[in-house]
């Protein structure tokens, strides 16, 4: 073989290309009828052309299963939860099984963010199984990635969840509170020698009840000093409210958060005064210049009233008679699937109140729009606040619907004692409920459990009993990660943070939208109003616009006084047709009649 080496080199190049093109040839007739020897024995290494090789596709590795989180690592514990939201995006705060709305609700969000940061570990429920029965507590979880799937129903049992109360569509809360039994930082019981047992089975106790836990023995000075520093409930928790708001949308923020609710707290029958505020501009909507803006007040010795403009302190003699026991089913909607027959509520306090002056477009300033022709009304923003030890449904937005005419001179403050008056006004009028947008249920009362009465007996409000910690206090901030990031209240990723965006875009909003109504009123003759239209006769209550707390008022025709509109059928009537289309027993107590059961407005 060494021969045939100098052999090569006596070859001309003519030669040596024709011997190049043979071997070439040789080689990719020998690579493509090649076959693969199941033989293990390693084969020497063939090269391939590279304009030979064929790319394979491309697969996309197999995505690996999410880590099951192991919950049995950790100890639980009962708390509240303080909490707002701006409604207007939300199909409101309550969700119900196997109704899928518009719209999400507050509640599916608050659950779908204490599913995806593993706060809560809901027991599964079975197909057509009741959740809201009682029913021996199981052990065995659904991992929480089943339940967030799109589609998968809210789910609560197991998590001691109670709420204080329901909101309607659009309507928003500053102080809802929810209790829930969720993950706790505190470690969980190690396995107990025998000798311990009872130390441990105290411990476990303990971390269920939700409330402070008890120490356990003394321990001597060796075993103290071997052991890890005590755990501090507060101080060595979980960050919940920062853990949330990192998950939630922008407008809804967990606000604070209780450590020690009592060991029978119910967010729904442990809160005994709730407190609403709806909101409104005075005025209400845009004036019109001239002699046809003008009407009479029903109101006694008032003045004559310009349309769009509130006599508030009209609206004010009608909340006196608001304050006191009353039955108050005039003044809510009917529900006949809870066939409640007791509408008597103790209400603590109503009343306008003026919140601040109200930014409005320049043209408003106008003499031509002032509210009456003997003074000038600055434009203020007020609320209609109302604290009560319970609320029938669409009670608050009833009330605030009849105070709005009341406040329009369309109707006598009187009338409010009127609809109070049973005997005398045993149905309720139809008349239009107020727009939801305005209303907030403003905060909720946890009293302490010796201060409790009877609405019968009771006739001033509670003060508030939990421990709350609020986002910004010791225990409501986050200890970990870099400064100002995320920690609470302020800072970038704070809550003022967030809630500035929310309300810097809306007030851009507003700025536009005023900016463009000035815009329109100057031009052409402005706000000049001709000589004729000034010296018309002042108009009749009966083509009067009716506000009833949206954004403009609504034309009714010829207005109708609320005693002579048409009337619903007694309460009996339609409970006592509901049930027998259900075909309860009449006999057999239903619904939630109970004035202290914590039923809330919408």
């Amino acid at each position: 073989m060494g021969d045939q080496g100098e052999a090569y080199e006596g070859w001309s190049p003519q030669q040596l290309i024709q011997k190049i093109k043979e071997l070439e040839s040789k080689l990719q007739t020998q690579t493509s009828t090649t076959i693969v020897s199941p033989d293990p024995t390693p084969q020497p290494l063939e090269t391939t052309p590279q304009d030979s090789i064929t790319p394979l596709p491309y697969r996309k590795p197999p995505k690996q299963a999410p880590k099951t989180f192991d919950f049995s690592k950790y100890s639980t514990r009962l708390i509240a939860l303080k909490f707002a939201y701006l409604g207007q995006r939300y199909n409101g705060f309550e969700h119900h099984k196997n109704n899928k709305t518009p719209l999400p609700t507050i509640e599916e969000e608050i659950w779908k963010a204490l599913m995806k940061t593993r706060l809560i570990n809901p027991t599964p429920v079975q197909e057509g199984e009741d959740t809201q029965g009682d029913r021996p507590k199981n052990s065995n979880r659904i991992p929480p990635e089943a339940l967030e799937r799109d589609g998968a129903d809210v789910n609560w049992e197991g998590c001691e969840y109670s709420k204080c109360g329901r909101t309607d569509r659009g309507v928003s809360a500053f102080g809802q509170v929810i209790g829930i039994r969720v993950r706790s930082n505190r470690p969980a019981p190690k396995a107990a020698k025998p000798s311990a047992v009872m130390d441990a089975a105290q411990e476990t106790e303990d971390i269920s009840t939700g409330s402070e836990w008890r120490p356990l023995e003394p321990e001597t000075e060796q075993q103290s000093e071997s052991k890890e520093p005590p755990f501090d409930p507060i101080a060595n928790e979980l960050p919940y409210i920062q853990i949330l708001n990192r998950v939630l949308p922008p407008d809804i923020r967990i606000l604070a958060w209780c450590p020690n609710p009592p060991p029978d707290f119910s967010a729904r029958f442990s809160c005994k005064e709730r407190r609403y505020k709806y909101f409104f501009t005075n005025p209400c909507f845009t004036p019109v210049p001239g002699s046809s803006g003008l009407y009479p007040s029903q109101t006694p010795n008032a003045d004559i009233l310009r349309e769009g403009w509130l006599d508030i302190e009209a609206m004010r003699e009608g909340c006196r008679n608001l304050v006191g026991l009353h039955d108050f089913r005039n003044f809510c909607k009917i529900d006949v699937s809870k066939q409640i027959t007791n509408f008597q509520r103790r209400i603590f306090h109503a009343d306008i109140e003026e919140i601040c002056p109200l930014s409005m477009p320049a043209f408003i300033g106008s003499n031509s729009l002032q509210q009456s022709t003997s003074s000038a009304e600055q434009p203020k923003i007020y609320a209609f606040v109302v604290h009560g030890s319970a609320f029938l449904w669409h009670q608050v937005r009833s009330l605030i619907a009849i105070l709005f005419r009341v406040g329009q001179g369309l109707e006598s403050p009187d009338l409010v004692k009127q609809l109070l008056d049973i005997k005398a006004n045993p149905t309720r009028p139809k008349y239009e409920m107020a727009s939801d947008a305005p209303l907030v249920l403003w905060d909720c009362i946890f009293p302490a459990k010796e201060e409790v009465q009877d609405s019968n007996d009771r006739e001033h409000g509670y003060v508030d009993a939990l421990n709350w910690i609020y986002v910004g206090d010791e225990g409501g901030e986050e200890k970990s990660g870099k400064a100002g990031i995320g920690r609470g209240k302020w800072g970038r990723g704070g809550v003022m943070d967030d809630l500035w965006e929310v309300w810097r875009g809306r007030k851009i909003e507003e700025i536009l939208a005023g900016g463009l109504m000035d815009v329109v009123a100057a031009q052409g003759q402005g706000m000049r109003i001709r000589e004729e239209d000034t010296k018309g006769a002042v108009s009749t209550a009966r083509g009067v616009r009716v506000f009833e707390g949206a954004d403009g008022g609504k034309s009714k025709g010829n207005y109708v006084q609320i005693l002579d509109m048409e009337r619903m059928e007694r309460v009996e009537v339609m409970n006592d047709r509901y049930a027998k289309k259900k075909g309860w027993d009449p006999a057999r107590p239903r619904g939630r009649g109970k004035e202290g059961e914590g039923n809330a407005d919408e």
